[in-house]
């Protein structure tokens, strides 16, 4: 795997997100896959599990938002990628992300774990 492949899989992500219904999913992540939206969240698994999730968290495919992203590194199947995401109204919020992904050699992921970040987090000081 190299940064083409993660970059490639980021983008099939966004457009998944930016699309109706949860039917891409399969094209993305593994029918076992593990979805850990944040550290302390727990873990979802299976492609039933993360299609719930993506319903319950989206406003759906008109969702005005920009995503950025930049990969960090890849090492053997696992990348690491920074996400930025900018939402509009009425949403109005941003995130920035860490991703750990470890993609299978079909180039869908078996495991997604999530770092949030929004700016009005505490800092832990």
């Amino acid at each position: 795997m190299d940064r083409s492949v993660v970059t490639e899989w980021v983008a099939a992500y966004e457009q998944a997100w930016r699309s109706p219904g949860t039917a891409a999913l399969a094209q993305l992540f593994t029918s076992d896959a593990s979805y850990q939206p944040s550290p302390w969240a727990p873990t979802l698994r299976g492609l039933e599990e993360i299609a719930a999730f993506w319903e319950a968290e989206r406003d759906g495919p008109d969702e005005v938002f920009t995503m950025t992203h930049d990969v960090l590194a890849v090492d053997g199947q696992t990348a690491v990628v920074r996400v930025e995401v900018a939402y509009g109204q009425p949403t109005a919020g941003r995130w920035r992300d860490l991703w750990v992904l470890r993609l299978d050699h079909d180039g869908r992921c078996r495991h997604f774990e999530e770092w949030p970040f929004a700016p009005d987090q505490p800092d832990g000081h």
